[in-house]
């Protein structure tokens, strides 16, 4: 069985709108595109490597899709994530009927879910989703995410594109794995670990004993 990871970046409240550079995703008027630049060193640039060392194949967004489409064919054979970027299998959620031109390509169809739960239950290399904020908001809703790898960075951006945005089934998680940049960003590795477990720290209800002892005081 395949495993689905979403690897993301975000921010302190949440936001993973157009880490990447302002014209990324400048929808609903977001104009703090670019947002990652300020905080990349070696550390965070080992740690994506890493993601990327074992096999995987892409599980990506149309505008997401589309982005990198016009980005990593042109980056040449001696970027390592370019190699692997352009050699694996694309899997991409998509509504319109474009010609996906990036070699190795592959539209989901018409049913999203349903061709997402035939891959996972497929042979083959683990899904990494790359951005794709809108195909992660529905794989959430149909608990299709196996792992969480967060990039999380030391501002707040006081709106956009939310990785748990309306809609997201409650949800306990167990954190794996952490470590932090010199830059402040820290890095998170999540799984899903059931539901959400509640309690209170009210005292109880006293007894009929008690009550009868205070009384008499």
């Amino acid at each position: 069985m395949r495993k689905v990871t979403a690897a993301t970046f975000i921010s302190l409240d949440g936001i993973m709108q157009a880490p990447g550079g302002p014209q990324e995703d400048p929808t609903g008027g977001f104009e703090h595109g670019g947002w990652v630049f300020p905080h990349a060193d070696e550390t965070t640039g080992k740690v994506l490597f890493e993601t990327f060392e074992k096999p995987f194949d892409l599980l990506l967004g149309r505008k997401t899709y589309d982005i990198f489409a016009a980005h990593w064919p042109h980056v040449g054979n001696d970027d390592p994530v370019a190699t692997k970027f352009n050699s694996v299998t694309k899997y991409v959620a998509t509504r319109g009927s474009g010609a996906l031109n990036w070699n190795n390509s592959r539209s989901l169809g018409s049913d999203v879910v349903a061709a997402i739960k035939e891959l996972k239950a497929g042979e083959g290399p683990d899904l990494l989703i790359q951005g794709s904020g809108n195909l992660i908001q529905t794989l959430l809703r149909n608990e299709l995410i196996d792992e969480f790898k967060l990039m999380i960075f030391p501002l707040v951006l006081g709106g956009g594109k939310k990785l748990f945005a309306d809609g997201a089934i409650p949800a306990a998680m167990k954190l794996v794995h952490t470590q932090s940049s010199p830059t402040g960003v820290i890095f998170a590795t999540y799984q899903p670990d059931g539901p959400v477990k509640t309690g209170s720290f009210a005292l109880p209800d006293p007894s009929e004993e008690e009550i009868e002892r205070r009384n008499r005081l």
